[in-house]
């Protein structure tokens, strides 16, 4: 599984656009991509996925719980 840094890059480097051409683009500050492409932590959701809807995808917040019972169903598999 790639983190939302390797994806962000990769997929923006994919379409030969700059970290500033990019962030123009996507309605963010240049800071933002950098952020997410450092692997910051401090990011805003909102943020974030201005960025990834230019590639058609969203974060939401998960339940810490119900996502460590999906891994366990998952190893169990």
């Amino acid at each position: 599984m790639k983190t939302l840094q390797e994806f962000v890059k990769g997929r923006r480097k994919a379409v030969h656009l700059t970290q500033e051409e990019f962030a123009e683009r996507a309605g963010v500050a240049l800071t933002v991509v950098r952020k997410i492409e450092q692997g910051k932590n401090n990011l805003n959701l909102e943020k974030v996925n201005l960025v990834l809807k230019m590639f058609g995808h969203v974060l939401m917040p998960v339940d810490e719980r119900l996502l460590n019972s999906n891994i366990q169903s998952d190893e169990k598999s």
